[in-house]
């Protein structure tokens, strides 16, 4: 890597570059390092490396190795991800500065397409899904229609909820389809009640499942409202609900807590809100456990192999964490979601 000048020449710098302290606090960056991950330099200033590690620690565990020289060392394919602004993928170089700091320069994934065959899976897939998008919009359309239509017809509460079921859910496709085809900034978050979101999941389990599975809760009602985007949360519990079933589950376990003074990452937090997802099913096999929120890989011959590596995208956009413990007969995924301290709140929309 070549010397990197002094931090004010280097705003007008089309690469990203940012400077941290001793401790691996970002001190400062120029503007091209904010804008790639979608932030202000201002908001930038005081999180540590980890708290943008997309990786649980990957980039942590290379500070201690950088050597005293200033040479650089370079971590391939990094995933930055910035909370409510998505992930990003660069190669980084990392050097000890002069005045003790460590200097990042970031090349963005896009910058050497061909170099690592995993650049071109997400590309290719962006690709197949927004050509699926395309092809569904037009029978969800007519999904809402009849769903309307159903609406005027049914008699009895207990209908009438399953047909809300459906257009809701068509109207959730719908936002997704959108996103596909259009996509955009992450939207700002909203208060959400976390039993709301379950029990819209624990609808969408019985109107699949039937009386097959029996569904339990186990609800903390003093759990706070947090800072969240709803739909986002419903599908990742979804897909962890879904999971369950397609694992031969007869039993499935919706269990909130409140977990105080958890560790996310390296990052203490007051409070945050824990959710359980535990069945009774097949467990995960022991040859995936440590790929299973992977892209594409599935224990399922049927299995698309997307459902967990989205949830645990969801839980990172939410600055919290999934992880689980599986054995035959019993499996548990953990979601833990922080709540914001009233200071958090006031310095995220300042």
């Amino acid at each position: 890597m070549p010397d990197l000048p002094a931090a004010p020449a280097t705003d007008a710098l089309s690469t990203p570059i940012a400077w941290l302290d001793a401790a691996g606090a970002v001190t400062t960056s120029n503007p091209a390092f904010a804008s790639w991950l979608g932030v202000s330099v201002r908001r930038l200033q005081g999180l540590s490396l980890a708290e943008l590690d997309g990786e649980g620690g990957r980039l942590a565990a290379v500070l201690p190795r950088l050597p005293e020289t200033g040479e650089a060392l370079r971590v391939r394919r990094a995933r930055l991800a910035f909370p409510g602004a998505g992930e990003r993928f660069a190669d980084l170089w990392l050097a000890r500065a002069d005045d003790g700091g460590i200097r990042v320069e970031a090349h963005p994934a896009e910058e050497f397409p061909g170099e690592d065959p995993a650049t071109s899976l997400p590309a290719a897939l962006s690709a197949a899904l927004k050509g699926l998008a395309h092809e569904v919009r037009n029978p969800l359309a007519g999904l809402k229609g009849a769903a309307q239509l159903l609406a005027r017809r049914v008699d009895g509460d207990e209908n009438r909820e399953l047909v809300a079921l459906i257009a809701s859910e068509v109207d959730r496709l719908a936002a997704l389809v959108e996103r596909l085809m259009n996509p955009a900034p992450p939207r700002a978050f909203a208060p959400v009640n976390i039993h709301v979101v379950l029990e819209r999941v624990r609808q969408l389990a019985e109107a699949e499942a039937g009386w097959a599975v029996k569904l339990a809760r186990d609800f903390d009602p003093s759990l706070p409202e947090f800072p969240g985007d709803g739909d986002r949360l419903t599908q990742a519990l979804w897909n962890l609900v879904r999971n369950a079933l397609e694992s031969g589950a007869s039993q499935v376990h919706l269990r909130t807590r409140a977990e105080h003074h958890p560790l996310i990452g390296d990052t203490a937090h007051r409070l945050a809100v824990r959710v359980e997802i535990a069945d009774d099913g097949r467990g995960v096999p022991d040859d995936l456990a440590e790929r299973i929120f992977l892209p594409l890989v599935s224990g399922r011959a049927d299995g698309s192999g997307l459902g967990l590596p989205l949830a645990q995208q969801v839980a990172r956009e939410h600055r919290g964490s999934l992880g689980y413990r599986s054995r035959p007969g019993h499996t548990v995924f953990t979601l833990l979601i922080p709540v914001p301290d009233d200071e958090e709140i006031v310095e995220k929309h300042s």
